[in-house]
């Protein structure tokens, strides 16, 4: 079957569509034909890199940057974009309308379809003037007061970008159209799900949402409510220039009523998703019960864990000869490497020769001087080590004898799962996803309690035999769940269940644009066995001059 793939492939998540977890999956699925389509910036998915031959064709299209030329609509063709965008943006920003967003933004689709002037029609300035108009509506949720005309611009501007993939020139049965896929398998969520959910409402193609760690998460985690103009945490200062136009997934300093305009979008866009989509495939369980809370079926959620090649890293060799804690992650408040400073010094006064090894880059400013200074005053800096970030995550348990993670919230699986993998054995803060991850195999303890956490690593580095076990037991656990030819072998199975409940080519093509539709079983069985023949019946029926007997057909199979 041809599965069309549909993801991000550049900032502000991590490239996808190159070389990784999509890679893995086209290559273990070698029987169907994948097509990629990223969504990427003005300089595509990775500089110099070069698209893997698992993928039949690479299609990209700008979720950024400098917007796509064209002309402007009519005034007739104006009017009907107004009206569906109008209807839109009255779903973003009014409650009693939400039921309006889906019907607004296949309405634009259409349009775009059509005449190729969406773009054009988002940044011009009638449409600024209907978002300004709806946007100061009595009723109209802007949380904390009224949008300034900047507001109106930047929003704008961003709405603009965010819709951009309903332009792109994906859409039909002709070669490249997702209107000829047998599916779509929308890897990452967010805008990356616009394009199915035109291909599913123009050509009925239905298609699987992948996520591991939810799109609308981070967005909510990237515009933090504040309701003072100022920037949430993280954020960086206003950019300038090219960078300014990053679209609506970039941690910038927007005012609230943008920011909530932006929040409302995802949400909206989310729900619309789950809905439509066939199949939703979390990463955990963890994201399994969010993806519920935002309106996701249970009967059409299956959980799917990350694959990672690392299962087929051999096991970390021998303990070091000192006994040594390992934590790895960004130094940050949210990793909590602070209470990881207060455990050890807990630990110190009990093992005097335990060392603590910390391995990451710090990704908020000043941090890392912030955790040394904590290290100095609980007078345990001499047998701390700031490692940075590593060049392996394989040296990061080498060096230790036991892993300790103590972050406030452990969204996705694959660091403890890394942990695990090495065959060392594991202490975590029991938050997001440790428990379904570490099971029975590590030692979880409550967050922001040092006393807990030392006793567990205490027991550990106090008991070689049961360190030897639980590593052994996290490994075999992590190689079940984590493996590579489990993931695929669970899209084997969904696709072919998906599909077959579909009739192939239901909006009536398949045969390319103007092409003739496709006759169902127009050539018998045998047909379909190439042999290395040439000549093959071109109409179906029974006994034709190029069917095989049934020794042929045996010995074909």
């Amino acid at each position: 079957m041809r599965v069309a793939l549909l993801t991000e492939g550049a900032r502000p998540h991590p490239p996808r569509g190159a070389g990784g977890w999509c890679d893995r999956l086209a290559e273990g699925l070698p029987e169907h034909d994948f097509e990629l389509y990223l969504l990427t910036g003005p300089q595509g998915p990775t500089a110099g890199a070069r698209p893997s031959p698992v993928w039949r064709a690479v299609r990209e299209t700008a979720l950024w940057g400098r917007r796509p030329g064209g002309r402007a609509p009519g005034a007739l063709r104006r009017r009907r974009y107004a009206g569906a965008y109008e209807e839109l943006v009255r779903a973003l920003v009014l409650p009693g309308e939400r039921a309006g967003f889906g019907p607004g933004l296949y309405r634009l689709a259409a349009s775009a379809r059509e005449d190729g002037a969406l773009p054009a029609f988002l940044a011009s300035a009638h449409a600024r003037r209907i978002l300004e108009r709806t946007w100061r509506l009595p009723g109209a949720d802007t949380s904390a007061g009224q949008p300034l005309v900047r507001d109106v611009l930047v929003a704008a501007d961003l709405l603009e970008q965010c819709l951009r993939p309903l332009s792109a020139p994906w859409y039909g049965t002709g070669p490249g159209g997702l209107g000829a896929a047998d599916l779509c398998h929308v890897v990452g969520g967010g805008p990356a799900a616009l394009p199915a959910l035109v291909a599913r409402q123009l050509h009925g193609v239905p298609f699987v949402v992948t996520e591991h760690g939810l799109h609308l998460r981070e967005q909510y985690l990237g515009h933090p409510p504040r309701a003072d103009g100022r920037a949430g945490a993280g954020s960086k200062e206003r950019p300038t220039g090219d960078d300014r136009r990053q679209w609506a997934g970039h941690e910038a300093p927007y005012r609230w009523p943008v920011r909530a305009l932006l929040l409302s979008f995802f949400r909206a866009l989310t729900g619309e998703t789950y809905r439509q989509a066939a199949v939703l495939t979390p990463g955990s369980v963890h994201d399994q019960q969010w993806q519920r809370r935002c309106g996701a079926d249970p009967a059409r959620t299956r959980v799917v864990y990350e694959g990672t090649t690392a299962v087929e890293r051999p096991a970390a060799g021998p303990e070091p000869a000192v006994p040594t804690l390992v934590w790895a992650g960004a130094l940050e408040p949210g990793r909590d490497p602070e209470l990881v400073l207060h455990a050890f010094a807990r630990v110190r006064a009990e093992l005097p020769g335990a060392r603590l090894v910390l391995y990451g880059e710090e990704t908020a400013p000043g941090y890392r001087a912030h955790c040394a200074a904590v290290a100095e005053r609980l007078g345990v800096a001499p047998a701390v080590d700031f490692a940075g970030r590593p060049a392996a995550l394989a040296e990061v348990w080498e060096a230790g004898t036991v892993a300790v993670f103590s972050a406030l919230s452990q969204r996705r699986p694959r660091l403890l799962a890394d942990a695990m993998l090495s065959g060392r054995a594991v202490v975590s803060t029991d938050v997001g996803v440790a428990r379904e991850v570490v099971g029975p195999t590590g030692l979880l303890v409550p967050a922001r309690d040092p006393g807990a956490l030392a006793g567990a690593c205490l027991a550990l580095l106090r008991d070689e035999e049961r360190r030897a076990r639980l590593g052994l037991a996290g490994r075999l656990r992590a190689q079940e769940r984590f493996g590579v030819e489990r993931v695929t072998g669970a899209f084997r199975e969904i696709y072919l269940e998906l599909v077959s409940q579909y009739p192939a080519f239901p909006d009536g093509g398949g045969g390319g644009e103007g092409g003739p539709a496709p006759r169902p079983f127009a050539r018998p069985a045998e047909y379909w066995l190439a042999d290395g023949r040439a000549g093959a019946p071109e109409d179906g029926g029974g006994d034709t001059a190029g069917a095989r007997g049934p020794a042929e057909l045996a010995e074909a199979v």
